[in-house]
């Protein structure tokens, strides 16, 4: 059995004023409109970020009781994971119709701060804590200290990333940064410094939103209102909790999760037409594009330049401004969902990729602790 992606939707962004359920509720309600479903239609609810038992207060708060249910809490992966997780229950005949949602009120509530260490109760903090990293940007800032040291790049060419993301959000009306006007990398460079090497310009958005996606199984997609995406193939990786545990700080999970996702769906990082991939901070963009078999270790930063993950660019990657330009609700995996979906529905504006096909999208979790990556492709 084909299990497809039939409905798509955003809640309201930015800075809201809107409570977590709420925004889950604007998301759900118009994923469900999208696909041409009603809430008495779904069976399957996999959620995180809600309460320490977000699956039950979710399908309490709708009013419904699903056959299946995942909570699975991984970081900004989750979501990739969910798309697995209900792949496998649909074609198990578990559940008909999953719905995939999250939401953020980090930026009204004024929630998100940087930490210090991991928790303290973990094994990892003792020889962390000393050092007063900032979390997670001081692990992040780590692995980008030892890419420059071990591959010579420049901060200039990790500034690309950044600058792309904004070229992207400009064409994005719903990107927090649409309006903005672009931005260089001597600007990236210049702004207030974090955790060295990376400034703020660095580092993804604070931002409230959510989204949601509705599966279900290809032949029930292909009656609803939107031209389904497929789920062609997915692939995890989980690699460690902290700094202190990670064997190479430039060799994540993604290596593995894309390498299975690829065999899964039969295709080659030279097939995907679109690449939406969790941008925390531009490093996170490097290293994964690496990981998924893009292009080699330590050829990243050559190979983004030339404004070629630029709209224009022979390479769209982060479409929608990415969580640096566009929206950052704390866990961002689900947004890049959202925006494969689209681009392969032809549904994209200003931003669209002509004839893409074949989409990527990438979590990542934690401190590179995370990792989960899908393929989606087009029905035509």
């Amino acid at each position: 059995m084909t299990v497809a992606i039939a409905g798509v939707a955003e809640s309201d962004l930015g800075v809201t004023g809107t409570s977590i359920l709420g925004l889950q509720a604007q998301a759900i309600t118009r994923a469900l409109d999208d696909a041409g479903l009603a809430l008495a239609d779904v069976d399957g609810i996999a959620t995180t970020g809600v309460s320490r038992f977000s699956a039950t207060q979710m399908a309490d708060y709708l009013g419904i009781q699903p056959s299946w249910t995942d909570s699975t809490f991984a970081g900004g992966s989750a979501f990739e994971m969910f798309v697995a997780r209900a792949a496998q229950a649909i074609e198990a005949g578990q559940c008909h119709t999953v719905l995939i949602t999250f939401a953020s009120d980090q930026r009204s509530a004024r929630s998100r701060s940087l930490g210090g260490a991991v928790e303290a109760h973990t094994p990892e903090a003792i020889f962390e804590s000393p050092y007063a990293p900032l979390y997670p940007i001081s692990y992040y800032a780590m692995a980008a200290q030892r890419y420059l040291h071990r591959y010579g790049a420049s901060r200039e060419q990790i500034a690309e990333v950044a600058v792309a993301a904004r070229e992207w959000a400009l064409l994005n009306p719903k990107a927090f940064r649409y309006g903005k006007g672009p931005i260089s990398a001597a600007d990236v460079l210049a702004a207030p410094m974090i955790s060295t090497p990376l400034t703020t310009a660095d580092c993804c958005l604070v931002t409230d939103g959510g989204g949601a996606i509705v599966l279900t199984s290809l032949e029930r997609a292909l009656d609803l209102r939107k031209r389904p995406a497929l789920v062609l193939g997915y692939g995890e990786s989980t690699t460690n909790s902290s700094m202190t545990t990670a064997d190479d700080l430039l060799r994540p999970g993604s290596f593995d999760s894309g390498r299975r996702a690829f065999e899964m769906a039969g295709l080659e990082p030279s097939d995907v037409d679109v690449v939406e991939v969790y941008d925390s901070f531009t490093i996170t963009v490097l290293l994964t594009l690496e990981g998924l078999g893009f292009c080699a270790p330590g050829e990243a930063a050559g190979f983004i330049a030339g404004g070629r993950i630029r709209p224009g660019g022979d390479f769209p990657l982060n479409t929608n401004g990415g969580g640096l330009s566009y929206c950052h609700p704390g866990q961002y995996g689900l947004l890049l969902l959202v925006e494969a979906v689209r681009q392969l529905r032809g549904e994209s504006g200003d931003r669209q990729v002509p004839g893409a096909e074949i989409a990527l999208a990438h979590g990542t979790g934690g401190i590179l602790s995370s990792h989960a990556t899908v393929l989606l492709g087009a029905d035509r």
